[in-house]
């Protein structure tokens, strides 16, 4: 009895290394997968908060622009905000599946990576 524990023992201890090595192995590769992903969402988002502040003033100053040009200053944001209602709307139904999808797309790509 005591020579089949004595022949177990290693082949539990090589199953234990295993599955101790495959859990730290596994650990290691979706701390990869979640570093790639924040490094490479933070530049882009970055970029975007940029872009987003270059958009709001641009539209503070077309707004006042044609505000201006019409003689009150409310036109001018009124046309601004129905230009984006437009555009939300065209967006809303024409594009929205399409822009889902590419994002679906580049998030399973990177997470396959």
């Amino acid at each position: 009895m005591k020579e089949k524990e004595n022949i177990l023992d290693p082949l539990w201890q090589k199953t234990e290394n295993y599955i101790n090595t495959s859990l730290e192995l596994y650990k290691l590769k979706a701390t990869d997968k979640a570093s790639d992903i924040v490094s490479t969402l933070l530049p882009n988002l970055v970029v975007l908060i940029f872009a987003l502040i270059f958009v709001l003033f641009l539209n503070l100053g077309i707004a006042f622009w044609l505000g201006e040009l019409w003689g009150s200053v409310y036109f001018g944001f009124i046309v601004v905000a129905a230009f984006y209602a437009l555009c939300g709307i065209v967006i809303h139904f024409v594009l929205h599946d399409k822009i889902k999808e590419r994002i679906r797309n580049k998030v399973i790509n990177q997470l396959l990576k």
